[in-house]
């Protein structure tokens, strides 16, 4: 029998006065509320009504019962009603995990504080790190990761674990990035065999780099002078003019080193691609903070809505 629905008869009954008042309250029949309140007593192993042809009262155990349902009853109903009330605002609080070189990119920051503005009843909780995170077990609502086609000597792209949604945010090709103080001291590379006497900061131990040219991918030299273990100092590290490195595209773009970066030889990107998602757990019942986040950041990074914008990672 059901537990939930006897309490809300049992509270039902008292607060009528009778089994009959009850029955025609919630629509149901006498033997009806006569069987659920039965049952809770026969469950509980105490009487919780004194009962005749012409009177009811609660017993002590049902005076004590009547009350603590009746805050549960109370609670429940108060939760019905906020959960309902999320689908109507975003509010409460939004825990994000994304990669660590976006603490890199102003377009990212601003993209927060706009969100901010929009929705001030949100409160944004971001955690930036390179790790597998397990949203359910560590409580994250939203994953901004990136995976693809990726050498395994860059550092930065990720795996999603099955059984989580994903939705396609847009993609970030790699091209070979200096800042134009560099390029002033040391010369413009004008073809990949330009490169084996450039000083180079990377996020891998590797001696050769990959390139897609016009004749078909070649292997270039590459002289290591400082290594990062994050895309966040790599870039920077690229903006100080201390030597050149395979970047993502977006930075090319970004306020913050639009005017610091160019691009070297740009007919030989390296045969390495990004693709951002936004990722969480459950298509059903996606809470509004959720979706008004990842349709914000989609239309914020400029993206027009991609053909197969959500991917379910199966096993």
């Amino acid at each position: 029998m059901d537990v939930l629905t006897g309490i809300k008869i049992f509270r039902q009954v008292v607060e009528s006065g009778s089994f009959v008042a009850a029955a025609e309250r919630l629509e149901v029949s006498n033997a009806m509320v006569s069987k659920h309140v039965s049952g809770l007593e026969k469950r509980l192993g105490v009487r919780l009504l004194n009962r005749n042809s012409r009177t009811l009262s609660l017993t002590e155990p049902g005076r004590v019962y009547f009350e603590r349902c009746k805050t549960i009853l109370d609670d429940l109903e108060q939760t019905e009603l906020e959960l309902g009330s999320l689908n109507d605002a975003p509010r409460g609080t939004l825990r994000i995990t994304a990669p660590s070189w976006f603490a890199g990119q102003q377009a990212f920051a601003e993209c927060l504080a706009d969100y901010c503005r929009r929705y001030p009843e949100i409160v944004l909780d971001v955690s930036l790190e390179d790790r597998f995170v397990d949203l359910v077990e560590e409580g994250y609502d939203l994953a901004l990761r990136v995976t693809g086609r990726v050498g395994s000597r860059m550092a930065g792209a990720q795996d999603f674990p099955v059984g989580l949604i994903a939705r396609r945010v847009q993609s970030y090709r790699w091209r070979i990035t200096a800042s134009r103080t560099y390029l002033k001291e040391h010369g413009t590379p004008l073809s990949p065999d330009d490169f084996a006497r450039h000083r180079w900061v990377t996020t891998g131990d590797f001696d050769t780099l990959p390139l897609i040219g016009p004749e078909g991918t070649i292997e270039v030299p590459v002289r290591t002078v400082l290594r990062f273990r994050s895309l966040a100092g790599l870039v920077n590290a690229v903006a100080a003019g201390i030597g050149i490195a395979p970047l993502p595209d977006v930075y090319l773009s970004d306020p913050a080193f639009r005017e610091v970066l160019m691009p070297v030889c740009p007919d030989y990107p390296t045969r390495n691609y990004w693709t951002l998602y936004a990722v969480y757990v459950s298509r059903k019942y996606i809470p509004l903070k959720i979706r008004s986040f990842i349709d914000h950041y989609v239309a914020y990074s400029g993206q027009s809505a991609p053909t197969d914008p959500i991917v379910s990672i199966e096993a």
